[in-house]
């Protein structure tokens, strides 16, 4: 929903936020079972049989690290949910409480693909990716307010009371 204020606008973003990948989840759950089944046969198989679950134990742990260190990197600057202040160059994101404050430079280009907004910087580096909006409309209103466009009401609602 989009609500313009004196110096932007106010965005609610419809997205769920992306947490976790499943397959991390599975994975880290095989893991904990693993780790169970090294301290049974710690208990019950030979040493050298023992000293070999727990390698694979810790090669098994390595790897998942490694992917989720992937995943948090893939996460990084996508933007799905809460509510978005907009205002020329800089961008207020409040998601459950948690505040980041986002503040554009003159050389960052933004893009509109289909019902998302892009940030990039001078490198084409994907800085943020943005999505939720309700529409295209809320989208190219959000990309013309951080570009220092001013944006007008042109249609008001005007509820009145009934007493």
């Amino acid at each position: 929903m989009l609500k313009l204020t004196d110096d932007g606008a106010k965005i609610t973003l419809q997205g769920q936020s992306q947490t976790t990948d499943n397959g991390i989840f599975w994975f880290g759950s095989a893991l904990l079972v693993g780790a169970v089944a090294v301290a049974f046969a710690m208990s019950v198989l030979p040493e050298r049989l023992a000293i070999g679950a727990l390698a694979l134990l810790i090669i098994g742990s390595f790897i998942f690290n490694r992917q989720r260190q992937k995943n948090k990197k893939a996460m990084v600057g996508a933007i799905s949910s809460g509510t978005l202040w907009v205002r020329a160059g800089e961008m207020v994101h409040d998601n459950q409480g948690k505040r980041e404050h986002i503040h554009l430079i003159d050389s960052d280009k933004i893009t509109l693909i289909g019902e998302q907004l892009q940030i990039v910087d001078s490198s084409d580096t994907r800085k943020y990716n943005i999505s939720g909006f309700e529409s295209i409309q809320e989208a190219t209103a959000a990309k013309a307010i951080l570009q220092g466009q001013a944006l007008s009401k042109r249609h008001v609602n005007i509820k009145m009371n009934d007493n």
